[in-house]
């Protein structure tokens, strides 16, 4: 679950919801675009599995393939082929809908449906929704993924960084890995830790910039996982701002930020696909080296940001 924001205010909370085929399919994941380095757009094939000897084992199970399509109707209801795929493919928006509909059916049943009014609010690729009861608010995003083996990777159903997004396309997700590993650094970090509350801070001067909160937190990643955790005290508050500035900087210049998990072998606690752990590192900044414009512009915007920063900390003193 990711609730952290710019703001304190407006929280979104967001959950990962891992997708598992349900008796008698398969997920088969395909690569988008075959040979694309670094692999982060996916389709995921949905393929019927033969179940017979299950069957003969359980008893009173149909299997899909060689059953008679009504028969099926009758007692397992359609596949997933027939309902949230777009051909052999699993659908992005259809699975959404799906999640929007169970949701809006499940919740009066709930005890909180006495107490919160849920109002479920537009969104393509997610299952998005508001719960409120007097001046409280709380808006819960459930986004769908399918897990790479048994790894820490999945792939989801977040729009891709491209302008447009088929409904088959699931893009790759590193949540669950960045989560397990800020929850090793809580766990390591002495009482009095305030990293995250960095995070938080830095990421308010972000608003209105080309930076996005992800390259903030890939910044904070690489420090953490390199600057002992005792200094991450809160009385080091103001060193460890300095040094998030001073490396965001430093990889403007040489316009390369480097992906956190790509070819990261010093990750201990999360696990990656033998493809991840060998892929190159994917530079983040890659945009920058081939655009002098777009250099010289974040270069501006990092200046202003300092600004803000600095204006921001004497205002709190």
């Amino acid at each position: 679950m990711e609730g952290w924001s710019p703001s304190e205010e407006n929280i979104i909370y967001r959950v990962l919801v891992s997708l598992i085929p349900p008796y008698g399919h398969a997920f088969l994941p395909e690569l988008c675009n075959p040979g694309e380095m670094p692999e982060r757009n996916f389709r995921i094939r949905v393929e019927l599995v033969c179940t017979c000897k299950t069957e003969q084992l359980v008893g009173d199970m149909l299997c899909f393939i060689h059953h008679e399509e009504e028969e099926q109707r009758r007692n397992l209801g359609p596949s997933l082929l027939q309902t949230v795929c777009t051909g052999s493919y699993l659908d992005v928006q259809k699975t959404a809908c799906r999640f929007h509909q169970l949701v809006k059916a499940c919740w009066l049943v709930l005890p909180h449906s006495r107490r919160w009014r849920l109002t479920m609010l537009p969104c393509d690729r997610s299952c998005k929704f508001k719960m409120a009861r007097a001046e409280e608010e709380i808006i819960i995003e459930i986004m769908l993924g399918v897990q790479q083996g048994d790894s820490d990777i999945f792939m989801s159903s977040q729009a891709s960084e491209a302008l447009f997004t088929p409904s088959t396309t699931w893009t790759l997700s590193c949540a669950v890995a960045e989560a397990k590993f800020f929850e090793r650094m809580a766990r390591r970090a002495p009482d009095g830790s305030f990293h995250l509350r960095c995070l938080q801070l830095c990421a308010r001067i972000l608003v209105g910039t080309c930076f996005s909160e992800y390259t903030l937190k890939t910044v904070v990643m690489h420090l953490l996982n390199t600057t002992p955790l005792s200094g991450w005290h809160r009385t080091r508050f103001l060193l460890r701002l300095d040094d998030i500035m001073r490396y965001l900087r430093h990889c403007l210049e040489e316009k390369r930020l480097d992906h956190f998990f790509f070819g990261n072998e010093k990750i201990p606690e999360v696990v990656l696909p033998p493809a991840l752990q060998r892929a190159e590192p994917f530079n983040l900044f890659q945009h920058l080296a081939q655009d002098p414009d777009a250099q010289a512009q974040a270069m501006r915007e990092f200046t202003d940001m300092q600004d803000r920063l600095t204006r921001m900390l004497a205002n709190d003193n």
